[in-house]
């Protein structure tokens, strides 16, 4: 057995069993092996980051992958007086310690870059080593899967609202300034609009129009009155919403959300309301 094989065995023999993640001397703070596998000998965590849900880009053969999901970076540093291990060891030991749980290989660069995969209960692991620097060199591990829906479209909230307080308050319907024209930035909110009126077929809504306290008061009221014409008059005709459904009204500033001392509270006024008929 030559010493590459050698030193191969005995690392695999540690990286290749799933262990409890575990921090040693000289970590950095909350750094840690990643349950399945673990670190060359002579090596600390320098740094150490982990995120719910990231992309990472790996190779597989000559195309690019971006895989999606729960994502480690673990960057290793030589200790003082260690023996530094060269990119081939560092490469080899993480390639056969994949195989001998299943994984393969997918990529593997001799300047300093692997790419693995394995299936492990059920879920899938991406693995890239970059041992391109090997006083310093890093693991980026993905646990592949799918985001958490944190956030709902806008046509669910908007139902919700209007389930418990009758109406659903709308940001993203722009308008050219001073007038009732829609800009081309408002068709996805009108589109989600046209969501929430197929998602329940029973549902009528008044359209109103808000402004802000700048301007004159007479001509305030006229032009949220035109805006909110303008945005019933695209739900009809460029997305087909019945018009006996809509009905459009302007209040002007009669019924601010915010101050208008501030632009902040200027910008929550302009906007659309949409109330249950």
């Amino acid at each position: 057995m030559n010493t590459l094989k050698a030193i191969a065995v005995v690392a695999v023999a540690a990286l290749a069993v799933p262990v409890a993640a575990l921090a040693q001397e000289g970590d950095v703070e909350g750094g840690r092996d990643h349950p399945l596998l673990t670190r060359m000998p002579g090596y600390y965590i320098s740094r150490y980051e982990e995120k719910e849900f990231e992309a990472h880009t790996f190779k597989v053969g000559e195309q690019d992958v971006q895989v999606e999901g729960h994502l480690t970076q673990i960057r290793y540093a030589l200790a003082s007086g260690a023996k530094e291990a060269s990119r081939l060891q560092i490469l080899r030991n993480y390639e056969a310690a994949i195989g001998k749980i299943g994984g393969k290989v997918l990529r593997s660069d001799y300047d300093g870059s692997s790419f693995l995969k394995v299936v492990k209960d059920g879920k899938e692991v991406w693995v890239h080593v970059d041992a391109y620097i090997t006083s310093e060199w890093t693991l980026w591990i993905v646990e592949k899967a799918a985001m958490k829906q944190d956030v709902v479209a806008n046509a669910d909230a908007w139902h919700a609202d209007i389930a418990s307080s009758g109406r659903a308050i709308v940001y993203g319907i722009l308008f050219d300034t001073d007038k009732a024209t829609l800009k081309p930035e408002s068709d996805p909110v009108l589109r989600e609009i046209a969501a929430l009126l197929a998602k329940d077929e029973s549902l009528g809504l008044l359209v109103v129009g808000h402004t802000d306290m700048t301007g004159e008061l007479a001509h305030n009221m006229k032009l949220s009155d035109e805006r909110a014409a303008s945005v019933v008059s695209a739900l009809v005709t460029r997305h087909g919403v019945a018009a006996g459904r809509l009905k459009g009204y302007g209040v002007g500033p009669l019924a601010p959300v915010a101050s208008n001392d501030t632009e902040d509270g200027r910008a929550k006024n302009r906007r659309v309301e949409l109330v249950k008929r």
